[in-house]
């Protein structure tokens, strides 16, 4: 198959997510990056092409777009690993160059900029895929794929939780990481833009239902900080189950805990992305399973997205490079191609569910946590 050829915009030296991408976008070799605009200046935009040998560098990502569009060989994709706040500005300048968008989430620091991106997206016709690595674990995609069998029966409940502990205290100044994120305007929301557009989106994709009204408490731990970095909400979902998703990065004790629980008539399902090799399979009356991808009961869903045999655990990375395999399948099917089975991508308008998610659980926070129907 044919390498596609992406550009990148952010994730210069310093960054986590940009390196994280770069990783999946050339894991199972559908992508080659061949240039970028890596950071917010010219010297440290050429400092980070250089250590990462990066053919083509520029100063800014106006210049990248139209150099790019205009180049016989030009990137096919760009992905955008900026702050939230940048996410509308860069992407929509790709999108009318002609160039497909693959970003990270939250698609943006506020739920109008969501909306106005989403109008530039269907102006285009071009693709915008928003990289919800999560969905990319094959036992998620398993579980996805028992919920629409109806193995669990009518589905009831859907409990979703993403902890963290890193920012259970002030961090440093000069913590990158933590900077934009508690900056409300570069992040827009704290923990629930962060992670619990994560846990929320998660949700949704293995329940087969979006929330309809929601109910939040939302609040800041550390004294001062101008962000929030916990929230509970409880939901109503279009297809008649309840939900509860609970975020926190400054819960101690927990380093990267997202996890996933639903429960039915017939059944219930649970998985943790700390052990995201099994998951737990219950039925009424019967002896509790714990099937992994090697238990002869997945789906063709779940194999399809499985590259190492049993035992050897998939993670991370290897879901991060799910979505970018089902990105370069989406492109190339733009082309003329055939989608394979079970394809997925998270769109514009999973992105636009995200941040209305956010922006009703603010609202309903500020109101003593009363429901707010989402739009």
């Amino acid at each position: 198959m044919t390498r596609l050829k992406l550009g990148m915009v952010g994730g210069g030296q310093g960054a986590f997510i940009g390196a994280v991408h770069r990783i999946a976008a050339r894991l199972d070799d559908r992508f080659e990056l061949v240039a970028g605009c890596l950071a917010s200046t010219p010297e440290r935009a050429a400092a980070s092409a250089a250590g990462i040998g990066l053919p083509r560098s520029y100063d800014t990502y106006q210049e990248m777009a139209k150099t790019e569009a205009a180049l016989e060989d030009g990137i096919d994709a760009v992905a955008i690993v900026t702050p939230n706040h940048m996410h509308a500005p860069v992407a929509t300048g790709f999108l009318k160059a002609g160039i497909h968008v693959i970003c990270d989430k939250p698609l943006t620091a506020a739920l109008d900029d969501a909306k106005a991106l989403q109008d530039v997206v269907a102006a285009s016709g071009k693709l915008f895929i928003l990289t919800h690595n999560y969905t990319g674990y094959p036992l998620i995609r398993e579980a996805r794929d028992r919920v629409a069998r109806g193995d669990l029966g009518k589905i009831l409940q859907v409990r979703a939780e993403y902890l963290q502990d890193w920012l259970a205290e002030a961090p440093p100044p000069d913590q990158k990481q933590a900077a934009w994120r508690l900056d409300p305007a570069k992040a827009g929301a704290g923990a629930l833009g962060d992670i619990g557009t994560h846990a929320y989106n998660l949700a949704c994709f293995v329940a087969g239902q979006q929330a309809t009204s929601l109910a939040a408490e939302v609040s800041a731990s550390v004294p001062g900080r101008q962000i929030d970095d916990t929230a509970s909400v409880q939901l109503r979902l279009d297809g008649g189950a309840r939900g509860h998703i609970h975020v926190s990065n400054a819960a101690i004790g927990h380093e990267n805990d997202l996890s996933l629980r639903i429960y039915g008539t017939k059944g219930s399902l649970s998985w943790r992305q700390e052990a995201p090799n099994e998951m737990r399979l219950a039925r009424f009356g019967e002896p509790v399973q714990i099937l992994t991808r090697g238990s002869g009961a997945v789906s063709p869903a779940a194999a399809r997205v499985t590259r190492v045999p049993p035992g050897h655990p998939e993670g991370y990375l290897e879901a991060f490079a799910t979505i970018y395999s089902d990105a370069s399948d989406a492109i190339l099917a733009a082309n003329g191609t055939t989608l394979p089975p079970d394809h997925h991508i998270n769109t514009v308008a999973d992105g636009v569910a995200g941040m209305e998610f956010v922006s009703a659980c603010l609202a309903s926070s500020d109101n003593d946590a009363a429901w707010v129907d989402l739009t």
